[in-house]
């Protein structure tokens, strides 16, 4: 078992689910050292003050941190073999261990609550994390996303034995895990084909105590034949007592997940709803930033056609006008996903609606340069949506305070960029002050 008094290097620290690995880790007695590139370049300072603040030793990504006091390197699924540290780990002869190998490791060895599927994790790992630290149960929490009710942070260490923990099918990894409960929350097919995803799913419920299943999600239903002991849950469970802070009718169907492990948990279901009630969201996830002159202002980390959807969907069950920016980030995902996001912009936008698009956001590196926001934009206009390019964000961000008008919805979309939540806060003030 990796624990106590052992050394390792977190290549990519700063990631959201290798942070909050690392500082469970800590929790646990081991000794970390954390690279990351954006950390050398000066980006995201706060993000990295914070894991120093938490015990993680900061070095550069050129090798110099992998010594053979270090145990081992740790590296997210996504980490190639021209890193560094990659390099130097091979040249020393230092174990490799992705994320989720050390995850797994921790989570088998507790009493895990494991949710796995395409959308909704974060928030069904903040959810159940939240109600059972207000019921009593005092668990840890590992989750993809910094959670409100937690002061933002995305990992929590519990005196309990239960850990609550979101995988991530993108890698296979989630088959590693074998969960007292796991959770189901939807499958879509975001990284893999569906066949292969359904594959590697049906392991994780296998190696599982208690499964729970969304039956709302047409590909997850078809499983709940194999398992005749599942619980199951719908968006149309929606139960007495339950009056959500977070919007949208997809956390009713979140909600109704945290429910189902509360029963199996034998958690009262009056404390569990409480305690749901006060669940205020994930970090980023169409979280308001605040309301004022009736204007609403939402921050979210919309990126893939997927997440925009629900997203938008969420936006627009309040039946107000939409004042919309979303940054692109990278030029090959854009150009991948560049006619579903026309057409997911085209479903929901109307032309009372504003949108806005940046350049795409682009971290440096030898890629082809080949597409432009504009190939969003000039589809849409073609449709008749108010759509408008503007390279820089500054004046983005002075158009929406000049358009702005009670009854709006303000949303800042896109990631992999603070800036993105800067703005957000930014336009919240800025209308305050100009009352």
């Amino acid at each position: 078992m990796h624990n106590h008094n052992k050394n390792y290097v977190f290549c990519g620290v700063g990631g959201s689910g290798m942070s909050a690995l690392a500082k469970i880790m800590l929790a646990k007695g081991a000794n970390i050292i954390g690279t990351d590139r954006n950390y050398d370049v000066g980006r995201f300072e706060n993000h990295f003050q914070d894991l120093k603040n938490a015990g993680v030793q900061m070095m550069p990504q050129d090798g110099s941190a992998v010594t053979d006091e270090i145990d081992y390197l740790v590296v997210s699924s996504a980490v190639e073999p021209k890193i560094p540290d990659v390099q130097r780990a091979k040249d020393i002869n230092i174990p490799i261990i992705k994320r989720a190998e050390l995850l797994a490791e921790i989570c088998n060895a507790s009493q895990s609550i494991c949710v796995a599927g395409t959308n909704g994790k974060s928030t069904v790992t903040g959810m159940v994390g939240w109600m059972l630290s207000e019921c009593g149960v005092n668990p840890s929490i590992i989750n993809g996303g910094g959670m409100i009710n937690f002061d933002r942070d995305n990992a929590v260490t519990g005196q309990g034995d239960t850990i609550v923990a979101e995988t991530d099918e993108s890698d296979g990894t989630v088959a590693l895990f074998t969960p007292h409960i796991a959770v189901l929350t939807n499958i879509s097919e975001d990284h893999k084909d569906l066949n292969e995803l359904m594959a590697i799913f049906k392991q994780f419920l296998d190696q599982s105590d208690y499964q729970i299943l969304n039956r709302d999600c047409p590909n997850v239903r078809t499983l709940i034949n194999d398992y005749p002991d599942a619980l199951t849950y719908s968006v149309e469970d929606n139960v007495d007592a339950l009056s959500l802070a977070v919007p949208g009718k997809h956390n009713i169907s979140n909600a109704m997940a945290a429910l189902r492990v509360a029963e199996i948990l034998g958690i009262n279901p009056d404390n569990a709803k409480n305690a749901l009630n006060e669940f205020k969201g994930i970090t980023s996830r169409l979280e308001v930033i605040g309301k004022t002159n009736n204007i609403t202002v939402i921050d979210d980390f919309g990126h893939n056609p997927d997440k925009i959807e629900a997203g938008l969907k969420t936006l627009k069950e309040e039946r107000k006008r939409l004042v919309l920016m979303y940054q692109p980030h990278g030029f090959k995902p854009t150009r991948d996903h560049r006619d579903e996001l026309i057409s997911v912009f085209a479903k929901y936008l109307t032309d009372d609606d504003l949108f806005f698009m940046p350049d795409i956001l682009y971290f440096g590196g030898t890629v082809d340069q080949d597409i432009s926001s504009l190939d969003i934009i000039n589809p849409l206009k073609e449709k008749g949506i108010n759509a408008n390019y503007y390279p820089e964000k500054s004046n983005i961000k002075k158009e929406i305070l000049k358009q702005a008008k009670p009854e709006d919805i303000i949303c800042i979309m896109g990631a992999r960029d603070d800036s993105l939540r800067e703005m957000a806060r930014d336009i919240y003030q800025d209308l305050i002050n100009d009352k």
